[in-house]
C-alpha cells in the first residue's frame, strides 16, 4: 500500500540552494570557525530576502530532499555491512542535537530525529513533517543543521570533507544530463 508520505509525492525543491548552504557550513567549519560569522549570517539573509515566500519553500523542500537523499546513502552504506542505519546515525545525531541547545532546542529534536527516522525508513522528511502543519520559525536552523550534520558524518565515514557535497553535485548533474 502506497504512503501519502512516499517520496514520488515529494516537492524536490531547490536542492541547489539548500546544498550551498549546507557547504558554506561545512567549510566554515573545517576552516576552524566555530560559527558563522556576521558576513555569513549576512549573506543567508540576503538570500533568504531575495527568494520570497515561495524560494523559502522551495530551499525548505531541498534541505528535505538533503535529508533524504543523504540518508539513502548512510542506509546503503551501513546495510553493505550488514548495520542498521537507524542504529548507527539517529544516536549519534540526537547526542550532538542535545549538546547544541542553541541551535537544536529540546522541543525540535523529536522532529528533527522524525525526519531522519522518516528519511531511513524510505518516506519523504518533508511530507512526513507536513502531516503536522507549516514548519515554524524555530525548526528552520534546526533543519538546516540536521542536513548539516548528516553531511558531516558522511564526510567523516568517508574520511573526505567534500565527499557529501560531491555526492549531491554529482546526482544533480546526472539529472541534468537525462
Amino acid at each position: 500500500m502506497a504512503s501519502p508520505c512516499d517520496p514520488e509525492h515529494a516537492p524536490v525543491g531547490d536542492v541547489g540552494a539548500a546544498l550551498m548552504m549546507i557547504d558554506s557550513h561545512l567549510k566554515t567549519v573545517h576552516d576552524g570557525r566555530t560559527a558563522a560569522g556576521p558576513e555569513q549570517r549576512a549573506l543567508t539573509e540576503q538570500l533568504a530576502a531575495s527568494l520570497g515566500p515561495e524560494g523559502v519553500d522551495d530551499v525548505l523542500d531541498g534541505t528535505c530532499t538533503l535529508i533524504y537523499m543523504f540518508m539513502i546513502w548512510l542506509r546503503k552504506a551501513y546495510e553493505s555491512h550488514g548495520k542498521d542505519p537507524v542504529e548507527y546515525v539517529v544516536p549519534s545525531l540526537v547526542a550532538t542535537m542535545r549538546r547544541m541547545p542553541r541551535s537544536f532546542p529540546p522541543e525540535v529534536i523529536p522532529t528533527m530525529a522524525g525526519l531522519v527516522l522518516a528519511a531511513a525508513t524510505d518516506l519523504s522528511p518533508g511530507l512526513w513533517r507536513e502531516q503536522y502543519g507549516y514548519w515554524t520559525k524555530e525548526e528552520m536552523t534546526p533543519l538546516e543543521g540536521t542536513a548539516f550534520l548528516l553531511a558531516d558524518h558522511i564526510n567523516r565515514l568517508t574520511e573526505d570533507r567534500d565527499f557529501a557535497t560531491r555526492l549531491i553535485t554529482d546526482a544533480l548533474t546526472s539529472m541534468d544530463g537525462n
